[in-house]
């Protein structure tokens, strides 16, 4: 991606390790459930836990109590961009591309665009939603309208999930910005509502729309920036195909289970994501149509 003479977006912090844990646990109720799994990208560590629970037959949507968790111990938060890496400072080149595209798509609906927040943390750190881990991978928090990133996932993603390239990374952020879009148009808040009246399954069949859509908005934000180069379809392409959820059953040594995804398929996942890149037009992204 041509990303040298994009500015950076001022809309960060980073924190310093020292963040609380989870406090109440995985509680907090249903409302959970799209920040610490649904926003995630859909790789990471967080795969792991999710495929293990799967292993044990148990449900993710089942570990969401009806209680008031409660909120972390933040450390302490920096603000100063002198403080950052070469990785982080291209982070917020990416973060305020997406910027330049959601603003004036909002405006075009006659609304106004509110930025999300970039909130870096190595290891561990807190976030609206709980504790921030790295195995987590990247996530979205609605409670405080946060995206969460240890950049170190990136080595993750070409190391492990082989998909390396800097329009591989920039979807990551894409994807997560993705749900702040969601959640600023509301979706997210009827999805979590519908969750609870329905069964495991159909709420997982919910969550599969709400990542494909978060997949579909970033192919209309890489269309949109005309900063894509040579070879950038082809990482994306890589990217959503590894992160699907049968390919990341197969990996782990089981048969996938269609009730059991909660990202789509790696055919669904670079479908949408192309769907959204050919056309650049988030009213072509309405994965919940017929739902």
């Amino acid at each position: 991606m041509r990303l040298d003479d994009e500015p950076e977006s001022t809309n960060f912090e980073v924190q310093d390790g020292r963040g609380g844990g989870m406090g109440g646990g995985l509680g907090g109720g249903l409302g959970l459930l799209l920040p610490l799994i649904g926003s995630r990208f859909g790789c990471g560590g967080i795969v792991v836990v999710l495929i293990v629970l799967a292993v044990m037959g148990v449900n993710p949507l089942s570990l969401m109590s009806g209680g008031g968790g409660q909120m972390p111990q933040s450390g302490e938060v920096s603000r100063d961009a002198s403080k950052l890496n070469d990785i982080q400072h291209w982070s917020l080149k990416v973060l305020g591309s997406t910027e330049r595209v959601w603003g004036p798509a909002f405006q075009q609906a006659g609304q106004q665009y509110q930025p999300t927040v970039l909130s870096f943390y190595s290891q561990s750190g807190s976030s609206g939603c709980g504790a921030a881990q790295s195995a987590m991978g990247p996530f979205y928090c609605p409670n405080d309208k946060k995206v969460y990133l240890d950049t170190d996932f990136f080595t993750e993603l070409r190391q492990r999930f082989g998909a390396p390239g800097d329009f591989a990374q920039a979807y990551v952020i894409a994807h997560e910005v993705g749900h702040h879009v969601q959640d600023l148009e509301g979706t997210l808040g009827q999805v979590n509502q519908q969750q609870r009246a329905v069964s495991e399954e159909e709420g997982n069949a919910l969550q599969v729309r709400v990542e494909l859509q978060a997949d579909c908005y970033a192919g209309v934000w890489a269309k949109r920036t005309g900063l894509m180069e040579a070879g950038d379809l082809e990482e994306g392409m890589k990217a959503a195909q590894a992160i699907g959820d049968d390919t990341l059953q197969k990996a782990a040594g089981r048969r996938p289970v269609p009730e059991s995804f909660t990202h789509g398929t790696s055919e669904q996942r670079m479908s949408w994501l192309r769907k959204g890149l050919d056309s650049g037009d988030p009213a072509q992204c309405d994965t919940f149509k017929g739902a």
